[in-house]
Order: C-alpha cells, then structure tokens, then sequence
C-alpha cells in the first residue's frame, strides 16, 4: 500500500480517536497537503513540533491497526466484493444454461458467505 493511500485509511477509520488538534493538524498535513511550515503558522507551533506530531498520529494509527485490524477487513471484504462483481459480470455475458454456470453462483455464494461473515 503506498504511504498516502495508507494514511488516509488509518485516518478514515481511526481519525475520531485521536484528539482535535492530532486530527487538524494530521488533516491538514495528509488531506489538504499543506507544508510543515504553513501547518506550523496556522496552528502557532514550530515546524519541529508538526513534523513530530505527525510522526506520533501515524504511530498512535498504525498501532489501532494493529490491535483492531479495521483497514486489514475492509481491504478483504472490498476484494471479495471487486471478486462477486466480476463473476456476476461474467455470468451476464453468459447465456443460461452453459455449462459453468453452476460453479459461478456456487462461487458467489461462497463469496457471499464469506463477506457477510466478514462484516
């Protein structure tokens, strides 16, 4: 996963953990992309104090992750789902009664199965 992907997902799911000036300063850093120094004058701290922030919010998120797994699940369920929606679209293209298809709506309801006990 590349690093800014990453940290939005950990933000989207743990963002509301951390505190309201973690979420501003981590939002505007990671979000809005302001530099460490514009971020530094807005919130009246010194560069060194926002780059150390955002080092311990990437930390304190990567460490929710851990014990909770919340991005890790979501990636599997959406994979699965990414899976259901191409076997469906096979199935489409299919005319009834082929051979296979059979296998293809036992494949979905597995997939199906798996995702409702993902969630």
């Amino acid at each position: 996963m590349n690093r800014l992907y990453e940290q939005t997902m950990l933000f989207d799911f743990y963002g509301e953990l951390l505190t309201e000036h973690q979420r501003r300063v981590y939002e505007d850093a990671v979000y809005n992309d302001l530099s460490l120094s514009e971020i530094a004058e807005e919130q009246g701290i010194s560069r060194q104090g926002v780059h150390d922030l955002i080092r311990r919010c990437d930390r304190i998120l990567q460490d929710y992750e851990s014990k909770l797994h919340l991005v890790e699940r979501f990636a599997r369920a959406r994979s699965t789902v990414e899976e259901i929606r191409r076997l469906a679209c096979e199935g489409e293209e299919t005319a009834s009664g082929i051979a296979g298809d059979g296998e293809k709506l036992r494949r979905i309801q597995a997939l199906t199965g798996e995702l409702l006990r993902e969630l």
